[in-house]
């Protein structure tokens, strides 16, 4: 993740010049400092997620395959078996 640098003082100093009271300069300059320094995905980031994501979805499909097999022949056990009770 990455953030991106924010110089406060200098944003300030831009809003107080434009005739922004000083603590509504304040003000703003920290809601945005806030916004600026969430974590931001980048495209490797997002890259990394989905390599993640698609081995999870193979270890899922995997893992499906193993208990539809086992079911499978605990079933076809289970009809033999009752087959072979009822002749």
């Amino acid at each position: 993740m990455s953030t991106v640098t924010f110089d406060t003082l200098e944003f300030v100093e831009t809003l107080k010049q434009a005739g922004i009271p000083e603590n509504q300069a304040k003000a703003q300059s920290e809601a945005l400092k806030k916004v600026l320094h969430t974590e931001v995905a980048t495209k490797q980031d997002m890259e990394n997620m989905e390599l993640k994501i698609k081995a999870d979805i193979e270890t899922a499909k995997s893992e499906i395959i193993k208990w539809n097999t086992g079911t499978l022949l605990v079933a076809t056990g289970i009809f033999v078996a009752i087959s072979k009770f009822m002749h």
